[in-house]
């Protein structure tokens, strides 16, 4: 069954991850993959991210697929119990999953019911297509990619950061040129997509939450 937790900002929801396992997730172990962030000049997410999961009790193996053999990447994927891809720039992450073969091997372990977590980016490539989020990233920095398919994970377009600094501009713009041509489902900061097999939900950690 397929098991997907795609946010916008994982350390803003991280409260809601545990109940969407359905187990203790203390001692699992993440597959962390930071390479979207590689070519941008802000990268502190990823360390909110990784804090987050450590709070949790995670314990983290980082994996860098832009200097990782394809072998590398199976085995570690392999041997996690879960996988995560952070934010950064969509076109150079996807860019650099197709050139290790990643893409497919991604596939494959969520397909046999690994559980996926994406944020922002690592979000994005779960959709059909990338091409939609052109106007809140740069394609120019991925220049070996040369087609915007995604993982096609989930059959909508998941556009992160919705109304939220800095992207609240460019986000809105998005949803004007394609939710008509699209099933764009445009998520905020506190709100995550929770897949479950056939089951999808969109959840939103408020207030009392954040708090608790």
């Amino acid at each position: 069954m397929k098991r997907l937790f795609l946010t916008s900002s994982f350390s803003s929801v991280a409260k809601l991850f545990e109940d969407f396992t359905g187990e203790p997730v203390k001692g699992k172990k993440l597959a962390f993959i930071p390479t979207a962030s590689l070519v941008e000049k802000v990268r502190f997410y990823v360390d909110d991210d990784r804090k987050a999961f450590e709070k949790l009790g995670l314990i983290i193996e980082e994996l860098e697929v832009s200097t990782a053999t394809t072998e590398e990447v199976a085995q570690a994927l392999e041997r996690n119990d879960y996988i995560f891809i952070s934010g950064g720039n969509t076109f150079y992450l996807m860019q650099e999953l197709k050139k290790k073969g990643a893409d497919k091997l991604l596939i494959e372990q969520i397909n046999n019911g690994k559980l996926y977590i994406g944020t922002s980016a690592g979000s994005v490539i779960a959709s059909p297509n990338i091409e939609f989020v052109s106007d809140m990233d740069e394609p120019k920095k991925a220049p070996e990619l040369t087609e915007y398919s995604g993982l096609h994970l989930v059959d909508f377009y998941l556009l992160p950061h919705y109304l939220n600094f800095p992207f609240k501009e460019s986000s809105q713009k998005v949803v004007n040129e394609y939710s008509q041509k699209i099933d764009l489902r445009p998520i905020s900061n506190n709100q995550v997509i929770t897949v479950l097999g056939n089951e999808i939900k969109t959840l939103v950690l408020d207030d009392a939450k954040k708090l608790g």
